[in-house]
């Protein structure tokens, strides 16, 4: 059992609300794109929509200590996978409804949409991906301005 499935277990089971299927096959697209040296450090499953009804899309979302992956295992052949670097990260939304919430994650070049999220999870998740987000940013900006 890899780690980003562990994670989103544990997730899970904090926050049983949320609405997601196919976890360890989710997880595994993930964790197939590891880099060499990238740590999961937080994972949750969500919805890759903004439909509330449409619960068939569900993703597992990792945030490492590079960037956030999103996986997502199709039914019959294939995967998906986003990744957001700190680079191409612009903004995150947080919105909270009677019973799930969703979490709007602005990037450069598209604008991601994670929903039937736990409402209990949101202030969790926000924490997370603002506070590593804007950590890696800054070093990145480093990273950038040392190979000019």
């Amino acid at each position: 059992m890899g780690e980003v499935y562990k994670q989103v277990l544990k997730f899970k089971e904090k926050y049983p609300n949320t609405v997601g299927w196919r976890i360890k096959k989710n997880a595994s697209i993930v964790e197939k794109h590891l880099n060499p040296g990238e740590t999961p450090l937080y994972s949750f499953i969500a919805q890759k929509n903004d439909n509330p009804f449409n619960i068939f899309d569900s993703a597992v979302v990792t945030l490492t200590n590079e960037r956030i992956l999103i996986g997502r295992d199709r039914v019959v052949v294939g995967y998906f996978l986003n990744s957001i670097t700190p680079d191409m990260f612009n903004d995150l939304k947080v919105s909270s409804g009677i019973i799930w919430g969703k979490i709007y994650i602005d990037t450069i070049k598209e604008f991601v949409t994670l929903s039937n999220i736990s409402k209990n999870a949101l202030t969790e998740i926000e924490t997370e991906i603002s506070s590593t987000m804007m950590q890696e940013k800054k070093k990145y900006g480093l990273k950038r301005s040392e190979k000019d």
